[in-house]
Parts: C-alpha cells; structure tokens; sequence
C-alpha cells in the first residue's frame, strides 16, 4: 500500500474532473483518471497531472459496465493498494436538447444510465471496498464526493433527462451519507452553475447574455474547473469532519432567491 492517498475521479479527462485531478494531485494524492476517452486523446491534460509528482494512472473505463467498474476498482487495488477519495464526476447532456413533450426514451436512457445509474453503482462497488478498509485500517478515513449540478432542482424544460438524473444524484449523496456514516465515510456533494467547460461551451452566448446582460447570478461572472476543484478538495481535508450529506453549491450565487 503506498503511503499516498489516492482518489479516484471518474470523468477526469478533460473539464471539472481535470480541474479536480490537478487539485488533488497538488496536494499529494495519487491520482487514478477513469474516462471513457482514449488515453492518446487526452495526453495532454494527463501529463500535466504527472507533472505534480505523484503516481497517477489513467485507466479507460465507462461507468455503465459493470465489468469496467470492477476493473477500475481492481486496477486500484494492485497499483495502490488503496482508495480514500472518490469524485463521481462523469456525466453527460443530452445529445440533443428536446422539450419534455417530445423527448425520446432513447436519449432519457443515455442520459441517467450514465449520470444516475452508473454513479449509483460505482458508488455500491466503491463503499463497499471502503468499508472493508475502514475495518482493516482504522487510520483511512474515505470520502466520497458527488458533482451534481444546479439542475438538481432547476427547470431546464427543453433537458428534463439531464435535470433528473442530477436530481437524482443529490438522493445519492443522501442515501450513501447515511448509510456509510457509521463507517466514518463521509459522503458530501457540490452542485456547480455555469462552469466553463466543453459542455457548455456550445451555450457559451446565451449564458453571456443572462450573466452579464440578465444579471442571473450575482457574481456576474463564469464559474471555471477550479473552483469546483476548490470545494472537492475542502471536503477532501477533513475539516469537515463532523459533517456529512452537506451540499456546496458553486454557482456564483446562482441558488439564492431575490427579488
């Protein structure tokens, strides 16, 4: 077992889960990348997490697989030997923005297979492991960290599958929160706004106009990887020990209610 503690980030290619890697990385953890991106196509962003000096591997897996999630588990074991973090970050938005009136089952499935039901069961395989390490170990204390979104409780009509499945991800945190609490596993999430990143780079005018023009948020500015990366690794430092189930929400302010 190396003397590092070691997270691993699902969906950490590239965007958020690459602000975070590097975040962590910073820090000292060792990092295990899952993507579903090949590695030749992303070695850019992976070699800049090698460059923080510490043992990272980068291991091509989908969250729907249950075959791969086991993998990915296994191939942490045997390169570390053990698992303090996990960031469920991977997620998706629907290829094709649809109002609910007419959207498809095809892409509701695509959708929450990846958000929903693959984080749910990565999160199964994941506490589980942790639990036998928390029996074996006493001085590994695990957290588990969920990036939903501010669509967990924000209408986005013409994106019902993709507000539902981060809806569903806050349920996660809650159920895992509760259940893991009597192992000293924390389980936390941060609900991110608008974050400059691939996924929103295709609505990069129209998110322009409501934060600069509209005034959506009240720090009238973009939110970036890092910032979510921020509040990953304040979960992450044990500071907030005494907590677990709390929600961080980064979005410029974007939850608050006025007038």
């Amino acid at each position: 077992m190396i003397t590092n503690k070691v997270a691993l980030i699902t969906g950490a290619a590239r965007g958020i889960g690459h602000g975070v890697a590097l975040q962590l990385a910073s820090e000292g953890y060792a990092i295990a990348v899952m993507d579903v991106l090949a590695e030749a196509q992303v070695k850019e962003n992976i070699e800049k997490v090698k460059s923080l000096g510490v043992p990272v591997i980068y291991i091509n897996g989908d969250i729907t697989s249950e075959e791969s999630r086991r993998s990915v588990l296994d191939k942490i074991d045997s390169e570390f030997g053990r698992l303090d973090v996990l960031v469920n970050n991977a997620g998706v938005a629907p290829k094709v923005r649809m109002d609910i009136l007419s959207t498809t089952e095809e892409s509701f499935d695509f959708v929450l297979d990846i958000n929903l039901k693959g984080t749910f069961f990565l999160s199964q395989l994941v506490a589980n492991y942790m639990v036998e390490e928390v029996k074996k170990n006493g001085g590994i204390t695990p957290v588990i960290v969920n990036i939903s979104s501010m669509s967990a409780y924000t209408s986005s009509t013409a994106r019902g599958e993709y507000c539902i499945s981060k809806s569903g991800i806050s349920m996660i945190t809650t159920l895992f929160a509760d259940r893991l609490a009597e192992y000293g596993i924390n389980v936390y999430e941060i609900r991110p706004g608008i974050i400059a990143t691939d996924m929103t780079a295709t609505v990069k005018e129209k998110y322009d106009r409501l934060i600069l023009e509209e005034g959506i948020l009240p720090i009238k500015k973009w939110g970036y990887p890092e910032n979510i990366a921020n509040a990953v690794s304040v979960f992450c430092s044990g500071k907030l020990a005494y907590s677990t189930g709390e929600v961080i929400n980064v979005d410029g302010g974007f939850h608050i209610r006025r007038l």
